[in-house]
């Protein structure tokens, strides 16, 4: 499972997400993707965010069963406590 969530992006980001991933709710997009085209569909909204932010959710081998990774000015920030990742809210 994939889930990213993108923060003050252009419309054309968000349009292209939306022929991989359904999007819930606006800028937040889910669905179930290769991880090959999962760092595609990363590196595109990586280079096409602007002064906006992203984050990504994905399945991973880790304790908590995901990975989270964040791009530019997201209002959230992760913090690593012994291998688990707490967000932090400012």
């Amino acid at each position: 499972m994939v889930v990213m969530i993108l923060e003050k992006v252009s419309p054309s980001v968000r349009g292209e997400l939306t022929r991989w991933l359904l999007e819930a709710r606006t800028g937040v997009f889910a669905g179930e993707v290769s991880a090959g085209v999962r760092e595609k569909l990363w590196e595109r909204v990586c280079q096409n965010a602007g002064t906006g932010g992203a984050v990504l959710l994905h399945n991973a081998n880790t304790e908590q069963g995901f990975k989270i990774r964040l791009h530019g000015a997201t209002s959230r920030s992760v913090a690593d406590f012994d291998g688990l990742s707490l967000i932090r809210i400012p």
